[in-house]
């Protein structure tokens, strides 16, 4: 996705959120609302001078209007983690996850891949390694810098770039969509349309791999006290994919000492493939 492109998006997209029309934000610009059709649709950017008052009055960081972590606080956990230390917080063994989605839709042609909250990309490494044509995003700077780290250790190309899972959107299709315990951190009114989105951009036979944090009574909250978390109801992450065909879908609770401190977590995950 272009740098003109993101920004067309959450032009468009923070505009319709504050209420306002193209010509009601123009008047607040003093431009011409002709000139806010044309950020939105692609066909120019806004001055570099307009921007601080184009953030401002949208009530959103210039960062945020760019696509860049449009809340800092929530990288804080991690991103200290990951820069803690040279070791990899979650080691760089992949996925189980990974070797369904080898069986399910294996390379034997070049397939693109996007790893949508890659972490420290050990996952994103691995479909590398095995011929996938590999794209990752995360929110942390440290986890990008260690997934290309990897990625150069190991020999193969990921092109890993920084963004905010609740503010990137495709405009481009993989074969693959895969998000192994990231979506859970989209804020509730921005799910529909960002698996809208998704959706979209898979090719046809494509696969959707999700796995997501659910509420459960009996499970304490996690000892990594991310504040940006918002589990799903049980169930919820499968019927997202009510017109596709589920290849495979679980709800597990499993034990986890990810932080050291031991605690569990209850997830779903869901593999689905596109119009079979």
């Amino acid at each position: 996705m272009s740098m003109k492109n993101i920004l067309a998006g959450n032009i468009a997209r923070y505009r319709k959120e504050m209420g306002f029309t193209q010509e009601e934000l123009a008047n607040k610009l003093s431009i011409t609302f002709q000139a806010v059709s044309k950020w939105e649709t692609e066909q120019s950017v806004p001055e570099t001078s307009l921007l601080p008052k184009l953030a401002q009055t949208l009530n959103v960081s210039i960062d945020k209007l760019f696509g860049y972590s449009a809340n800092q606080e929530k990288a804080t956990y991690y991103e200290n983690t990951y820069r803690s230390s040279d070791e990899y917080y979650w080691g760089v063994t992949p996925s189980l996850t990974c070797l369904k989605v080898l069986a399910l839709l294996p390379p034997d042609k070049r397939l693109k891949v996007l790893d949508i909250g890659c972490g420290e990309g050990k996952d994103a490494v691995f479909f590398a390694r095995c011929g996938y044509d590999v794209s990752a995003f995360d929110i942390s700077d440290a986890g990008i810098e260690k997934t290309k780290r990897l990625a150069d250790k190991a020999g193969v190309h990921v092109n890993a770039f920084k963004a905010d899972i609740c503010d990137y959107r495709l405009d481009s299709k993989y074969d693959i969509l895969y998000s192994n315990g990231s979506f859970h951190c989209i804020k509730p009114d921005l799910r529909d349309e960002i698996m809208s989105n998704y959706k979209a951009n898979i090719n046809e036979n494509g696969l959707a791999v999700f796995q997501a944090f659910i509420k459960k009574p009996f499970i304490a909250p996690s000892p990594e006290k991310e504040e940006h978390h918002y589990p799903l109801k049980s169930g919820q992450l499968f019927t997202y994919f009510h017109d596709w065909y589920i290849e495979y879908c679980e709800e597990t609770v499993f034990d986890c000492n990810s932080s050291g401190k031991p605690h569990r977590h209850a997830a779903n995950k869901v593999f689905a493939r596109k119009n079979v």
